[in-house]
């Protein structure tokens, strides 16, 4: 029986067989494409109308336009689309490798002679950075860089100086509006009943990157070690207000949205950021208590977004009840395919690790692409539990020729 795209989505997260193999682009800021290399997309699908919009401009990822995604055969939505929808939201900019694209209204980023870009808060405060020729900008202020605070009476305003609050993409950059939650319910009905397709919504929720956002990574890893307490005491501040706005989330979205994504990257290239004992009594207990929390108080699946070398931890993971992984990131050590598939298939959903976004989508051959995306939808696809994805945001050096040959990939599997 053919499936409508929000089932099969939901399906393979069941780990029930699909009709076919669900796909995603755009989902969310981390499994998405950059505007340098969307605007080169449109512009190798002859496709002259709509616009290039940068809806996270942090990381100066595009929101994928419906023709777009009907073309591709995307199955999934972020719902921050709902927001910044009129033309006067936004303004032309030109990116670094010449493609057209536009910002937000309320992005004014300084435009220096040597062509960097940097953005300051109202009170004059540099929060990031870019440099010329650059596809990113770079956290610059770090609140407690030199210390911990006394106390956290100040947390909630200088977390709004962290470049990730600070230039926060949609819905969020409207989240201080007067009647914020019910614009966003009626903007999702709105949407969900005009679509067939998977709606999500990030929420961040982060507790191991926000101490790094906070503290400085260098530091932050230390006190991990050195001064685990802070570490808690942090945290307990974090859930506070993560709670809070789950409380919302769940109240004004559930039986609309269909899947809620949080972030922690816990991995590097080559290991993790921590020993597994750390994390289990440092983070797990964090994460547990915002997964309980909305399987309780709502229908929605729980997606964590969590970069690296992570094979240790992943079960834990599941055992702290996230519902899906990403991005899958098989290029980093100890993350084999057919392991991850065999030790964790059956707890937990893989959302990514369809293809090699470090070597294989930017450096190879169309046939190279094709080939390896085919081989990771034939390790992956089995007994649902995967939805394709590539690893992490298509960048702005990736070829508009291999980012179809990936998806010409996806059809023939669908086939």
């Amino acid at each position: 029986m053919k499936m409508t795209p929000r089932e099969r989505v939901m399906a393979s997260i069941n780990h029930q067989n699909p009709d076919s193999l669900p796909m995603d682009l755009g989902s969310n800021v981390s499994a998405g494409i950059s505007g340098m290399a969307y605007g080169k997309l449109k512009d190798y699908l002859g496709i002259k109308t709509g616009h290039n919009r940068i809806y996270d401009v942090v990381q100066q990822v595009a929101q994928p336009e419906i023709q777009v995604l009907d073309i591709i055969g995307a199955d999934v939505l972020d719902v921050g689309r709902v927001f910044n929808t009129e033309d006067s939201d936004w303004y032309d900019v030109t990116l670094s490798n010449g493609v057209a694209a536009q910002w937000p209204s309320w992005f004014r980023p300084r435009h220096n002679k040597d062509g960097s870009y940097e953005y300051f808060d109202c009170e004059g405060t540099l929060i990031a950075k870019m440099p010329n020729g650059g596809m990113c900008f770079d956290q610059q202020y770090f609140p407690y860089k030199e210390d911990y605070p006394e106390n956290y009476k100040d947390l909630d305003k200088e977390m709004g100086k962290v470049i990730w609050s600070a230039m926060v993409h949609s819905p969020w950059d409207h989240s201080n509006e007067k009647h914020f939650w019910e614009t966003l319910r009626e903007r999702c009905l709105v949407l969900k009943n005009s679509t067939d397709r998977a709606l999500m919504i990030t929420c961040g929720c982060n507790f191991f990157e926000w101490g790094t956002f906070l503290r400085r990574m260098e530091n932050y890893l230390m006190d991990i070690y050195e001064e685990p307490e802070q570490v808690l005491a942090l945290n307990d501040q974090l859930l506070e207000r993560h709670l809070k706005n789950l409380e919302n989330t769940c109240k004004y979205l559930d039986g609309i949205v269909d899947i809620v994504r949080f972030g922690d990257d816990l991995g590097m290239n080559n290991n993790m950021f921590m020993s597994l004992e750390k994390y289990r009594t440092l983070f797990k207990p964090y994460h547990t208590k915002i997964n309980e929390y909305v399987h309780k108080h709502s229908s929605m699946k729980t997606f964590l977004h969590s970069c690296g070398s992570i094979f240790p931890v992943i079960g834990d993971l599941a055992e702290a009840g996230f519902d899906i992984l990403n991005p899958v990131q098989t290029s980093a050590a100890n993350m084999d395919p057919a392991k991850l598939k065999q030790e964790y298939g059956k707890d937990i959903t893989f959302w990514g690790g369809g293809c090699n976004t470090r070597k294989i989508l930017n450096m190879g051959t169309e046939k190279e692409v094709y080939d390896y995306c085919r081989r990771m939808i034939d390790v992956f696809f089995q007994d649902g539990g995967f939805v394709f994805n590539q690893e992490h945001n298509i960048l702005g050096d990736v070829p508009p020729q291999n980012i179809m040959a990936m998806y010409k990939a996806v059809e023939d599997a669908r086939r």
